[in-house]
């Protein structure tokens, strides 16, 4: 009988998401995990497998996380979804400035270093990027039927414009734009969103 883990998955699996997420998958040992969890490698692979099975693993958390995150924030009833949808897009800048250490996001770093060679890692992005997309058109397409935006606006084009510059905020930051210019950022894409009838009475 195999005996009984001795640790909190939960937090072996934090420790290990936080050590990829600091240094990359590249920049990353086996040895490097082992250290960070205290778990030897016999107990990393028994549990988990080898690096690549844990990458996969923390970077399909974290993008379910970031999902289910982007759906509370706009996911509501038809009036207010503008005002979501402008809080999400402020939010967003305001959480980049703060992030100081500039580590950015996890799923935007594990994409742009692993997508091309990787195409376990790539469908998972890909699925991510398709499902923040769909959220943001459902909350434009309610914005829309509320008269807040323009109903002759070209709702999948608006949410790929909003879902690139989300992005991009993100990718600034962690170049090192102020706190000020992605604050811009996000005002300048609120400010040419087409407004509807009942934002302009």
């Amino acid at each position: 009988m195999p005996r009984p883990r001795s640790f909190d998955e939960t937090e072996t699996l934090r420790a290990v998401r936080d050590r990829f997420w600091s240094t990359g998958y590249a920049g990353t040992s086996v040895d490097d995990i082992s250290t960070a969890t205290g778990l030897g490698k016999g107990s990393l692979y028994g549990a988990f497998g080898d690096k690549h099975q844990l990458f996969v693993r923390v970077f399909g958390d974290y993008c379910t996380e970031t999902i289910d995150g982007v759906r509370a924030a706009l996911d509501g009833p038809e009036e207010t979804a503008f005002d979501r949808l402008r809080a999400h897009v402020r939010d967003i800048a305001a959480g980049t400035a703060a992030d100081v250490d500039r580590r950015g996001c996890l799923l935007a770093k594990g994409t742009a270093e692993l997508a091309e060679t990787d195409a376990t890692i790539a469908a998972r992005a890909a699925e991510a990027f398709d499902d923040y997309e769909a959220l943001v058109l459902r909350c434009i397409e309610q914005a829309q039927a509320h008269g807040d935006i323009d109903p002759a606006a070209d709702a999948d084009q608006l949410a790929l414009l909003l879902l690139a510059v989300l992005r991009g905020i993100e990718a600034l930051g962690k170049a090192g734009r102020s706190p000020q210019a992605l604050d811009q950022i996000a005002e300048g894409a609120l400010a040419v969103l087409p407004r509807g009838a009942r934002s302009i009475a």
